[in-house]
């Protein structure tokens, strides 16, 4: 339930990110049960402590993004192709569909969707290990 500024109260509402990626500490929609916006919050860390901590505990059990840190191997340079990496969650394997199923973001940044439509983001490949780079480069 969410109390507006106004006294509205809205049911059922969601969180989201404006920007998951390129800037996930601002821009937050509460997003109500019929789709609609509700409440706009400009920066999460503006917000009183409990009541961030609130809608950060709802939106990490929305989103799952691990973040690819070294790519092991991959089965094939053509695709589909199996991909083993590191991520921050731990070792994953994945299938990629198609070359276009890895996009660019700002920077030097990719993310990359597996088969099953699980995000796998990269922070910098830049910054990757060589192996990884190489493995990586074959693909973009």
């Amino acid at each position: 339930m969410a109390l507006l500024a106004d006294g509205n109260r809205h049911a059922g509402v969601t969180p989201v990110r404006a920007h998951p990626l390129s800037d996930p500490r601002r821009g937050v929609a509460l997003v109500g049960a019929d789709g609609r916006e509700c409440c706009w919050v400009p920066a999460l860390d503006t917000l009183p402590p409990a009541l961030r901590a609130l809608i950060e505990q709802a939106l990490s059990e929305r989103e799952f993004t691990p973040t690819l840190t070294r790519l092991v191997a991959v089965s094939t340079f053509a695709t589909p192709s199996t991909w083993t990496g590191e991520t921050d969650r731990g070792r994953r394997r994945f299938v990629l569909k198609g070359e276009e199923d890895i996009r660019r973001l700002e920077g030097a940044a990719l993310l990359v969707t597996d088969g099953d439509g699980v995000s796998h983001g990269i922070a910098d490949r830049l910054a990757l290990d060589r192996a990884s780079r190489r493995l990586l480069e074959r693909f973009l």
